[in-house]
């Protein structure tokens, strides 16, 4: 409910009231990316909250990552995705062990990804979205606003592998609206 009210009111006017300081966006990129964001963010935290936590550690293969594994997966490396292609810091992986993290616990783990990711597109400043990066799987240079993209299409692919998770256990996924 907390992210689909801030989904609503950047939409609207692009200014998230935090108690009594107000936050606008630096950039006209953010501005723009603030609502595409939230939506895909919020989307992902109802897909999680759909599955059962009695379900958290379903596969469909053995190869699989767990729903919990996709979930932590996307919790986790939304801030350090952000961290290493947006502001260009030397971040190493150290994902938490989704078999011993309760559904609570994996919640709060997506929230305070995605709240990180959120206030770096508040409060980038404009020439550091002009930087460029270098994507590490494909050697691809981009901008860090193009790398913002790469955040969130990363979440996507995996937050798709969780929606079919729910539909192999016949839960019905919430529904994408934008």
């Amino acid at each position: 409910m907390k992210n689909l009210v801030l989904s609503l009111i950047s939409v609207l006017c692009t200014i998230i009231t935090y108690g009594q300081t107000e936050i606008i966006p630096k950039t006209t990129f953010s501005k723009n990316y603030l609502a595409v964001w939230l939506t895909a963010s919020e989307h992902c935290l109802d897909i999680a909250k759909a599955m059962p936590e009695e379900l958290y550690s379903y596969r469909p293969t053995a190869v699989s990552k767990s729903f919990g594994e996709q979930m932590v997966h996307i919790g986790y490396t939304v801030s350090l995705l952000t961290k290493r292609y947006v502001q260009g810091m030397e971040v190493k992986p150290n994902t938490p062990d989704a078999s011993k993290m309760t559904k609570a616990e994996i919640l709060d783990l997506l929230e305070t990804g995605f709240g990180y990711t959120t206030n770096v597109i508040y409060t980038i400043e404009q020439e550091q979205l002009e930087e460029s990066c270098v994507m590490y799987h494909s050697g691809n240079t981009v901008s860090r606003a193009f790398a913002f993209f790469y955040v969130q299409d990363h979440m996507a692919n995996h937050r798709a592998k969780a929606n079919l998770y729910l539909r192999m256990n016949n839960i019905q996924p919430p529904e994408y609206t934008w």
